[in-house]
């Protein structure tokens, strides 16, 4: 092999190798090619603001590690699984999520070792401002609100009914199906 052919190649291995990691880096939230509603599919239909202009990502001070992810993205989805299983045959719900407030947040000043920690205190619980239509098999509406406001404030105290200790939506998740079962009563 000549030295040419050599370079060629390692120059080829080296661009198929940044195209790779470009592609596997970590979505954000904030990404303008990320979706902003879920697949059109079953009785749910779940679709989101800029996460952008979500108090999470307004008021957060460490916007590098609140970006990451999908976590909207699995809120959402969450949301549509769950709310599916508690439509009665025919039901539809269209939902949009015009804000979010994780549970926890990043306090930089405990130092730089700290700073991409989020804590969990009762001054930092999940909120959710999202609006609704549930409509019955005939499309008349039967429940909207076009401002529901979701909060948990007792998210630490009530460790009962979490999905996983290692879920790092879980206190949203929990907050969205309790708010479920208000506006879903089991058909």
């Amino acid at each position: 092999m000549n030295l040419k052919t050599l370079l060629t190649a390692a120059l080829g291995g080296l661009l198929a190798l940044a195209t790779l990691s470009a592609a596997a880096a970590p979505r954000t939230v904030t990404d303008p090619k990320a979706p902003r509603a879920l697949e059109v599919q079953g009785p749910v239909q779940v679709s989101w603001t800029d996460p952008a202009k979500f108090t999470e990502l307004r008021n957060s001070s460490n916007r590098f590690e609140t970006e990451r992810g999908n976590w909207v993205y699995d809120l959402a989805a969450y949301l549509r699984t769950t709310a599916a299983a508690r439509l009665a045959p025919g039901q539809t719900l269209d939902v949009t999520i015009t804000d979010i407030k994780r549970a926890g947040d990043f306090e930089p000043q405990h130092g730089p070792r700290a700073q991409d920690i989020r804590i969990m205190k009762d001054i930092y619980p999940p909120r959710m401002t999202l609006s609704y239509v549930l409509k019955d098999a005939q499309g008349n509406v039967l429940k909207q609100n076009n401002e529901e406001k979701l909060i948990d404030m007792g998210y630490l105290s009530t460790g009962v009914g979490l999905l996983s200790d290692s879920d790092p939506l879980r206190y949203e998740k929990r907050m969205v199906k309790d708010w479920l079962r208000k506006v879903l009563p089991t058909a």
